[in-house]
């Protein structure tokens, strides 16, 4: 469970929406008070926590977190303002594990949180996504298909990963570029036509798995 804390419920969203696209199970909160409840009940893997915040600011509130014992060892990486130089090195002497600097990439976003996940947490089972002869090593970032090794884009990879960990779930091209290229990427809609083709392509028989929804956009489903 990775808890995001903002304010903004437009950035909330996106964070929700692509950590939980990513595998991930997500839960947000706008302010301090209620993310503190919540810790009561249940301590997430992760926290990624706004320092501009109402009442209670991110450093205040991650002060208290290292300060207890019972939350001293959650990873934390605190999102700055641009050029808010003090905030990052108080953050970071405070004990947040990493820091995201605004306006970041859902995608730069994932990837610092999967980094301090492998730091901050014994190594466990690999984790492998599998759809009949096809099997997909997260850790080595590996796509072996009927015993021969596939090579991917990082995108292509990141597409296809999203289907196996979504299985029968439609996605729109908007949401395939949000998830993948970031919410802050220019491109067009086509841009994804154009990887979905060259996965087919690469998948061999297993590019029939990705269907295209008419009207909407792409969904893994079907054999092989």
């Amino acid at each position: 469970m990775i808890y995001c804390v903002e304010d903004d419920e437009s950035i909330q969203s996106l964070e929700l929406y692509t950590l939980i696209s990513a595998g991930f199970e997500a839960r947000g909160f706008a302010c301090g008070d209620s993310f503190l409840r919540a810790l009561r009940t249940e301590k997430p893997e992760l926290v990624i926590l706004d320092v501009m915040l109402p009442g209670k600011n991110g450093v205040e509130l991650l002060r208290e977190l290292k300060s207890s014992s019972d939350t001293w060892g959650i990873p934390v990486i605190m999102a700055t303002a641009k050029g808010a130089e003090y905030d990052k090195i108080q953050s970071l002497d405070l004990g947040a594990d990493d820091y995201l600097v605004k306006p970041f990439g859902m995608m730069e976003m994932v990837s610092r949180v999967k980094a301090v996940l492998r730091r901050c947490r014994p190594r466990q089972e690999r984790n492998v996504l599998a759809a009949g002869g096809l099997t997909m090593d997260l850790e080595e970032h590996t796509v072996i298909m009927d015993g021969q090794r596939l090579t991917f884009t990082f995108k292509e990879f990141e597409l296809l990963r999203l289907f196996l960990t979504h299985p029968g779930t439609a996605f729109t091209r908007e949401q395939l570029l949000s998830a993948v290229w970031g919410v802050d990427y220019a491109g067009e809609t086509r841009t994804v036509d154009v990887h979905i083709k060259t996965l087919r392509q690469k998948l061999g028989a297993y590019g029939a798995m990705i269907e295209t929804v008419r009207s909407v956009g792409y969904r893994w489903e079907g054999k092989p």
